[in-house]
């Protein structure tokens, strides 16, 4: 079996330009709407959209890759990566490196590639990780670069990339076609064809011992930022972990091939959904603060505390919503009084009800429709 790097006319790429066209304008018009729904909030929920998405990007680009995070412990590095008030919650190495790298490609993202671009990133990313012997540098070892899953004794191979001694050369053809096709560059792209061809080429170099995904994802995110002309702030990484299974499969499949339209058809879309998933943020902002402009006055401190809790969870709120359970052990309060919050929240139209019994749940209401 040959792989992509293998095959004549690599990194030749080969696509239908026409598929991908009513994508790619799709794609500026939902630019145009985030940024505009952007413009409606102010400093402060504009700084909480930033610590939100980049700490859900954050989180979910390394839960692709199988490892879990803190997320207080991300959305802290954040905070303190982007200037802002610092809070009181520990920074983890792991988290505080992924955060790092998640701000530089946020701050920088117009700056022109370059090898110490990418070995920084894998320096902030993996700082903390004992078992490399390289780390913010390309890979060196003579063994085949493979992935690999199934038992130790019976091995399937989906990938293996170029040979540690090509890496110098891919690298150096790669840096220079990613910026040449750049808005400024000399062979310009459209911003979801370029953005899914840096991904699907980076990884097909594998040009690191491990971070490879991640740091692809974040070249993905540098490519669209400078392609709209400033941060893009899309859920990319999030939306792509829902379909983890599918992404894998279809990188696997289009690194057996230089023709790549379905890929890019499949990243675009991906994008495109990202892009509402951003929306959504920027709506629920939007809400929080209607929500808090009519009820603000009339919520006591132990509803107060709850609220504020139920909006840290996001537009998805509580998973299967809030109980009578939750509201006692957010405010150590009484069952009583937690039946009397419950009832006057939903009597003045915070909160709406649904199920009976030991089913009741609670949610906001951010519709601002009466009860």
């Amino acid at each position: 079996m040959a792989w992509n790097w293998q095959l004549p006319g690599w990194p030749g790429f080969r696509y239908d330009a026409a598929v991908l066209a009513l994508l790619e304008q799709r794609f500026l018009l939902s630019s145009g709407e985030v940024l505009g729904a952007v413009y409606h909030i102010n400093s402060s929920e504009r700084d909480q959209l930033r610590i939100d998405l980049l700490s859900d990007e954050a989180m979910k680009t390394s839960a692709i890759e199988g490892e879990m995070l803190d997320r207080l412990s991300v959305q802290s590095s954040l905070r303190r990566q982007l200037g802002l008030a610092p809070d009181k919650y520990p920074n983890k190495p792991r988290e505080q490196g992924v955060a790092e790298m998640m701000v530089d490609v946020y701050s920088n993202y117009a700056d022109t590639l370059t090898h110490e671009t990418l070995c920084r990133w894998h320096e902030m990313l993996l700082s903390h990780d004992r078992r490399l012997d390289i780390i913010g540098a390309y890979r060196q070892h003579e063994d085949a670069m493979q992935i690999v899953s199934g038992r130790f004794d019976r091995p399937v191979v989906h990938f293996e990339a170029p040979p540690s001694a090509q890496i110098a050369d891919e690298m150096n053809r790669f840096v220079d076609w990613f910026n040449r096709t750049g808005p400024k560059g000399k062979e310009p792209l459209p911003a979801l064809t370029r953005a899914g061809l840096s991904h699907l080429y980076f990884e097909s170099i594998h040009p690191f011992e491990d971070g490879n995904g991640r740091l692809g994802r974040a070249l993905a995110e540098k490519s669209l930022a400078q392609n709209i002309g400033q941060p893009s702030l899309i859920a990319l990484a999030f939306t792509i972990e829902r379909g983890r299974k599918e992404y894998y499969d279809r990188l696997e499949k289009h690194q057996k091939t230089l023709e790549v339209t379905p890929w890019l058809e499949w990243f675009a879309e991906t994008v495109l959904t990202a892009q509402q998933v951003t929306l959504g943020r920027v709506r629920f902002l939007i809400a929080k603060a209607h929500f808090y402009d009519r009820y603000r006055a009339q919520l006591n401190e132990r509803q107060t505390k709850v609220v504020e809790r139920m909006f840290r969870e996001g537009p998805d709120g509580f998973k299967g919503g809030l109980s009578a359970e939750n509201y006692i052990s957010i405010t150590g309060t009484s069952r009583a009084t937690a039946t009397r919050d419950l009832q006057d929240l939903v009597e003045t139209g915070a909160l709406t009800r649904t199920g009976e019994r030991r089913y009741t749940r609670y949610w906001l209401n951010l519709s601002g429709s009466s009860p």
